[in-house]
Parts: C-alpha cells; sequence; structure tokens
C-alpha cells in the first residue's frame, strides 16, 4: 500500500473538471418514482395499528387467546409483518389514564400476512391492563396496538441451529409463534421445547403443540408438569426445567443457543440452572420479563431502604412531586398518581420511557439492566425497571 504522504493533492483536480461536466446535464429535479424505502419503513413499522377483534377462543379460566384483524375504517389496511418473537404493545385508556401493556404474538408471521394476529393473554391477579380486558374485550372491539417489536427472536448470525426453548406457563406464547415460523419454512433452526406446566391439565396450546411436533420434524416439545400426580405419560417429565434435564434434551457436542420465557419467579430459578450449563452468553436469550414486582427479594437489593420517597418529574413544562412506595417501579408510581409517561415493553428493553434522573438513586434489576454506558455517565435511566431508593428529581419524555 501507497504511503498515504505520497498522494499529491493536485492529481485530483482532473476530476473537478468531469465532475461539473456531469453537473451541467444532469436533470434539475428528481425523477418522479415512488420513495419504495419509505413505503417500506411505514407499513412495517407503524406508530400506531388500528385493529378489531374478530374471535375469542377460551384456553381455561384464566386465558384467552384474541385474533385481531385490521380496522380499514380507522386507516388500517394490512398488518405490519413481523419475525416470530415479537410483541405487540396494547394501549388503552383505563378510567382516563393512557395504560400499556407488552404481549407476545402467539400466531405466525405467515398469517399476519393473511391479515391476523393472535394475542394470547393470561388474567394476572391484581393486573390492571389484563382485569380490563378480561372485562371489555369482546368480538367488535376496537383496538389500537403498536408495530411489532422486540429481539427476542432468532438470529442465524448469532444463535446455533439448535435451540433449547424454556418456556413457562404463559411464557409459551412467543414460542408457538417460532414453532409455527419453523413449520411454514420462514425460520431455519431445530427447536428444542421444554414447557413448564403444573399438570397436564394446565398445559396451553397442549393440541396445537401435539399437531406441530406431528407435522414437522424439526420441532420437539417435552412438558414438564411440577403437579402432576402419577407416572409420568410419554413425552413429559415430572419436576422443574433443571440442567440435568436440559442436558438430557440438548444435543451432545453440537452448539447449542437456550431461549427462555416465562414469570420472574421461573427466571430465577432457570436463570441459576443455565448458568451450570457453561454455555457462552451469546446462546442464551431472555424474553422481556413484563412488569417486575417485589424488588426486596433480590441478593443485591440494598439494605435500610425507606418505605416512601417523594419523585419530582417534569415533563415539558410542568412539574410534578408524587409521593412514591420504594416497592413501585417509578413508572408505575407515576401512573398511580395520573401521571401519563411513554411505555412499551416495560421491561427496560426498548429504551421508550428513557429519562433524565437529575439527582437521587435507583435500584435496576441484573436481568433488567439494558442501559448503555453513556447513560451511567449522563444518568439516564429507563423508569419502568427503576425502584427509587431515595427522593428522585427527573426529566421524562411526554406520552406518546
Amino acid at each position: 500500500m501507497a504511503d498515504i504522504k505520497s498522494l499529491k493533492a493536485t492529481k485530483f483536480l482532473d476530476m473537478l473538471s468531469h465532475r461539473q461536466a456531469r453537473f451541467e446535464v444532469a436533470q434539475a429535479e428528481l425523477p418522479d418514482f415512488p420513495d419504495n424505502a419509505a413505503v417500506l419503513a411505514k407499513a412495517l413499522h407503524p406508530k400506531r395499528q388500528y385493529l378489531k377483534i374478530e374471535s375469542i377462543q377460551e384456553r381455561g379460566e384464566d386465558c384467552k387467546s384474541f385474533t385481531l384483524v385490521p380496522d380499514k375504517e380507522r386507516g388500517t389496511e394490512a398488518l405490519a409483518y413481523f419475525g416470530a418473537g415479537k410483541y405487540l404493545t396494547v394501549f388503552e385508556t383505563i378510567e382516563g389514564m393512557p395504560v400499556t401493556r407488552a404481549y407476545s404474538i402467539s400466531s405466525s408471521p405467515k398469517e399476519s400476512l393473511e391479515g391476523k394476529y393472535v394475542l394470547t393473554i393470561r388474567l394476572v391477579e391484581g393486573g390492571l391492563m389484563s382485569r380490563y380486558i378480561f372485562d371489555n374485550w369482546q368480538v367488535g372491539t376496537e383496538v389500537q396496538v403498536s408495530a411489532p417489536a422486540g429481539n427476542f427472536e432468532y438470529q442465524p448470525l448469532r444463535d446455533a441451529k439448535k435451540v433449547v426453548c424454556l418456556a413457562g406457563g404463559s411464557g409459551i406464547t412467543p414460542f408457538i409463534s417460532m414453532a409455527k415460523a419453523v413449520c411454514d419454512g420462514d425460520e431455519d433452526f431445530e427447536m428444542i421445547l421444554l414447557y413448564g406446566s403444573k399438570s397436564s391439565d394446565c398445559i396451553l396450546f397442549k393440541d396445537e403443540l401435539a399437531e406441530l411436533e406431528k407435522s414437522c420434524d424439526k420441532i420437539k416439545v417435552v412438558h414438564v408438569l411440577s403437579e402432576e400426580k402419577g407416572r409420568a405419560k410419554k413425552g413429559m417429565e415430572k419436576g422443574f426445567i433443571t440442567a440435568e434435564l436440559i442436558k438430557k434434551y440438548a444435543p451432545e457436542n453440537e452448539a447449542y443457543s437456550v431461549f427462555i420465557c416465562g414469570s420472574q419467579q421461573m427466571y430465577a430459578f432457570v436463570d441459576k440452572e443455565v448458568e451450570k450449563l457453561g454455555l457462552e452468553k451469546k446462546y442464551i436469550r431472555h424474553e422481556m420479563f413484563g412488569e417486575f414486582h417485589n424488588p426486596a427479594s433480590q441478593e443485591d437489593y440494598p439494605s435500610e431502604v425507606p418505605e416512601t420517597v417523594k419523585i419530582t418529574v417534569t415533563i415539558q413544562d410542568k412539574t410534578y412531586t408524587v409521593e412514591a412506595k420504594t416497592g413501585d417501579s417509578v413508572m408505575q408510581s407515576l401512573e398511580k398518581n395520573g401521571i401519563a409517561v411513554p411505555a412499551r415493553c416495560r421491561s427496560g428493553e426498548c429504551g421508550f420511557c428513557h429519562s433524565h434522573l437529575l439527582s437521587g438513586k435507583v435500584y435496576v434489576p441484573k436481568n433488567l439492566e439494558y442501559r448503555r454506558l453513556a447513560d451511567y455517565k449522563f444518568g439516564c435511566i429507563h423508569p419502568c425497571c427503576s425502584f427509587p431508593l431515595t427522593d428522585l428529581v427527573m426529566d421524562v419524555p411526554a406520552a406518546k
């Protein structure tokens, strides 16, 4: 390679005359053609999708699958396509307060091209949004959702060709979407699903999983039952998802990824078991937690934290001061006091609620720590997964 110091600027002067000649003969106005990139971006990433409920399927006493289709009268002609494992953020107004919650899509990417999403939602005891949905969503109900979002999807450049999927309860939803995508040929990996439920009577999508396994040789399903009585049937294990159980079904002498989705309690148990496997970190993938509760249960939670603190928040040109419980996230405390803040995943992942902490200290659970180094330097936090330890003063963006 020639030394850069040997290059002479005069050698490039001849290029100027050629460039100027091309400018002079070029068309003065831009040609009239559609901006394909902008059209594609709008189709894949709409700010809002306006849908309506086409059908509702009961899945036991506390779980329902809602099929959503475009509401063309309100401006949504087609659904945004997505990669299996994505979620939708649902927007509702409850008692005059804008509320959001993220729910994994349990339908396949192919089905979105056919004009439907399916959200499978379990009723959470004390859950504001799930209770509202169960009480109010009916066939024909108008619903607003975000574009599909999230990072819990298979990535060939990062993930191994064989994936051990660990699901608990309603954490099965993104894996149903993945399994369908594998069967449809939209995803190319081998899926080994260890699905934890209390008993065989509590298994969500039991028949669908059996059919997917039967129709596709890339899918293997093992039900892990914690409270099952009697002997375990074929394709079932009794107990919990442990390191030994994972090793039993994981490929030998081959790289494999581990995808995990379930409750906060499941993560607390399974994460410790997965550590025993000695996998590279890139091969361990977590779906978002959803809202985190009871931070004091974490081993690294500080001692001598007051029960309540004051949070002073400025949103645009208005400042509010509220009393907050340290057991509630900053976002939960603001919403309980009627202050709307921007929110999507509510798990620290999307960064939509990214805010500036001017003073005070917060606790962030390790598994929800997605901040960049610059956020630490400039004092930025995600209110959805930050728990106040002292009085706080903050700047928060306006809800959108």
